[in-house]
């Protein structure tokens, strides 16, 4: 029997946190305190009780561990109402049942969402201070999880548990590009809360339904019964699911319908004229209606990158800082009218910062940036104030082909060290789709990145990451050719951040353009290294599906490889070309032009560009499926599109070569093979 007084184990714990962990399941995010033994029970012939009087929301829990525990031991775990302790996994709530974040938490060992968990040869006792720490004790007693069937067992261990931040969630954009459906939104939320995450901030720039406002937005919204289903999805996996919404900028989306242009300080822009006295009605409407629909008791404001009116004003030698603040505090007023804490993006606040002091008391300050240094101009102004803050960073995957990983890591690390020394009460982590092709469910990892990193008190061991998180996720051989496919995708987008700056605005890049193929031949080796790295992912990643692991999340990483494939090859193909052009000399032979020209670069069957047609065709098919089983097929058009022109971009160049040949005269100087370009 394990056994060992509570504070033997808290200073075994400090002193030697990673004894006997190496041999057992990796858990994220990693429990404050730790100690495992050297026994185990079977998982077969446990029953689940509960030690208290349980709320609807313990049941939940509870249904979630007896469904996983079923699966993975091949039988029925049933949840009993006997009061003997043996041979069962006891569930005790100590406190209220508090189930979501609500302004003034704090952490600790007595925290809200505090919990222990006791694993011993007689059974398993789990004590919470909340609803919401069973919960997490669940999802972590569900990782600890050994084997399967008649095999599968828990091993001997005993762990206290809480947050080392009070706040943890993402912000998900739904307004630059593609709409989540519900049942996506859902799939995020399921996510989340395998990490422990307790927020969900739903980005909205006027994309959700409001009552009088028939004309905003009418094929790209959800409606409020959508909202309602997603909040109360959210609640029953203790996260809340707060707005988050711009009520100052970034409203084209209100300012293009002409009925409203008048609202703008530029017509058609994106930004209130915050003189026009017929804002003001509009924006309290709004406010009522977001605050009716979002019981969460958090709103956020937006009220970032007001460069429109700093235009318009500084023109016409009008100060905006003082319009600025005046906007801020009658929306904020609005806002603390129905009962709600304010929270607001930092950055225009830094580029005033004489109003720094003049912030109503208790608003929360976001200060954002996605690079591992860049958020220091948002943050530095208020770092060392004694008002609360969050930080954002982001999971880079907005220009990106696949997610910037190793960007992404580095951003949440040194952003949440830094917000740590200053006493942040949270960190939101940012989901960005500026780029309008972009796939979300491969930015999970860095997801679970930011919430676990938010959670435990040490930084993520970045090393053992994505091993780790495989074996979470992805039972069995899988879970190994994940972790190395993961890898390999990520030093493929790295490799060609490298070579392109901003990989998916330059992915449709004409490649024979003079200053795209001066890049191509100059980065010829990072574009192979892109291919062969994005190859070696989409083999494990492949080897994974093959081996059972999720199609859901896998499937999306092998069209990511597939992609970033695609774009090796294509500047790498340019290069061979421009080596052609050189090997064919100024003033080519017949056999020279039909051996290069019509052969190895643009024969029907097998050639490069026949290459780039083949890959472009198959991926424009793959794309919109991967897209119709995330979005709805608002904006899908529009990225369709931008695969239909690359088709034909190359189909038109192998009529130009094959016409260049077939009018070409010995003799003749050799057009330069920039000249080909779409654009020349």
């Amino acid at each position: 029997m394990f056994c060992v007084r509570a504070s033997i184990i808290v200073i075994c714990a400090l002193v030697l946190p990673c004894w006997g962990i190496t041999e057992h399941n990796p858990v994220l995010p990693r429990p404050q305190q730790i100690l495992y033994g050297h026994g185990s029970i079977a998982l077969r012939g446990l029953t689940i009780r509960f030690a208290s009087i349980p709320a609807s929301e313990d049941r939940f829990a509870v249904n979630e561990l007896c469904s996983f525990l079923s699966q993975k031991s091949g039988t029925s775990i049933t949840i009993s109402e006997s009061t003997e302790p043996t041979h069962s996994i006891s569930l005790q709530r100590t406190g209220p049942i508090d189930p979501l974040p609500v302004p003034g938490e704090r952490t600790g060992p007595d925290s809200r969402e505090a919990y222990s968990l006791k694993v011993s040869s007689e059974g398993v006792t789990i004590h919470g201070r909340s609803s919401a720490a069973l919960y997490y004790a669940v999802q972590t007693l569900s990782q600890m999880v050994e084997g399967s069937g008649s095999e599968a067992i828990l091993p001997e261990v005993e762990v206290h548990d809480w947050p080392s931040l009070a706040y943890r969630g993402i912000m998900v954009d739904t307004s630059h590009g593609p709409l989540p459906t519900e049942e996506e939104i859902k799939r995020q939320i399921d996510f989340l809360a395998r990490w422990k995450a307790n927020q969900y901030y739903f980005y909205s720039e006027a994309n959700i339904e409001l009552r009088g406002y028939p004309l905003i937005n009418p094929g790209a919204q959800y409606t409020q019964q959508q909202i309602r289903r997603i909040i109360d999805y959210a609640r029953q996996r203790h996260i809340d699911v707060v707005p988050c919404v711009e009520l100052y900028g970034h409203l084209h989306d209100l300012f293009r319908i002409e009925r409203y242009s008048n609202l703008a300080i530029l017509p058609h822009g994106s930004e209130f004229d915050a003189r026009n006295p017929e804002v003001m009605p509009l924006l309290t409407n709004w406010i009522g209606q977001l605050a009716d629909l979002f019981p969460s008791l958090f709103f956020h404001i937006g009220f970032d990158e007001t460069s429109e009116t700093g235009m318009v004003l500084d023109r016409n030698h009008v100060k905006p800082a003082k319009l600025y603040l005046e906007q801020f505090r009658q929306v904020s007023d609005l806002v603390h009218r129905h009962g709600k804490t304010v929270l607001m993006w930092s950055d225009m606040f830094s580029k005033y910062p004489e109003l720094i002091p003049l912030i109503p008391s208790g608003t929360i300050v976001v200060s954002w940036g996605y690079d591992p240094t860049v958020y220091e101009p948002y943050w530095k102004p208020f770092a060392d104030l004694p008002i609360p803050k969050f930080i954002a960073p982001a999971v880079s995957i907005w220009d990106q082909v696949a997610p910037d990983f190793s960007r992404s890591f580095s951003n949440i690390d040194t952003f949440l060290a830094a917000g740590r020394r200053h006493g942040i009460l949270g960190m939101i982590n940012t989901l960005w789709t500026d780029g309008v092709a972009v796939l979300i469910r491969p930015a999970f990892p860095g997801i679970a990145y930011g919430a676990a990193a938010a959670w435990q008190a040490e930084p993520i061991d970045r090393a053992s990451f994505f091993s780790d998180y495989a074996k979470v996720l992805y039972s069995g051989p899988a879970s190994a050719h994940v972790a190395s496919g993961l890898d390999a995708l990520s030093r493929s987008e790295t490799t060609l951040v490298n070579a392109l700056g901003a990989p998916l605005p330059s992915f449709w890049d004409d490649p024979l353009n003079p200053r795209h193929l001066a890049r191509a031949v100059a980065h010829k080796e990072e574009f192979r290294q892109t291919r062969l790295l994005a190859e070696e992912a989409e083999e494990h990643l492949a080897l994974a599906l093959q081996l059972g692991g999720d199609a859901s999340t896998l499937s999306d990483f092998r069209l990511e490889a597939q992609m970033l494939d695609y774009a090796g090859m294509k500047n790498l193909y340019a290069a061979e070309m421009a080596d052609f052009w050189r090997d064919m000399g100024s003033h080519p032979s017949r056999d020279k032009l039909d051996f290069y020209i019509r052969g190895e670069i643009s024969s029907d069957g097998h050639s490069r560009i026949a290459d780039l047609m083949d890959s472009s065709g198959d991926l424009r098919q793959a794309y919109s499926a991967a897209w119709l089983n995330s979005y709805t097929p608002y904006r899908l058009g529009g990225v369709l599109g931008k695969w239909d022109a690359e088709l034909q971009y190359w189909w038109r160049l192998k009529r130009r070569l094959h016409d260049y040949v077939a009018t070409f005269h010995k003799g003749d100087a050799l057009r330069p093979l920039e000249s080909f370009s779409a654009g020349y």
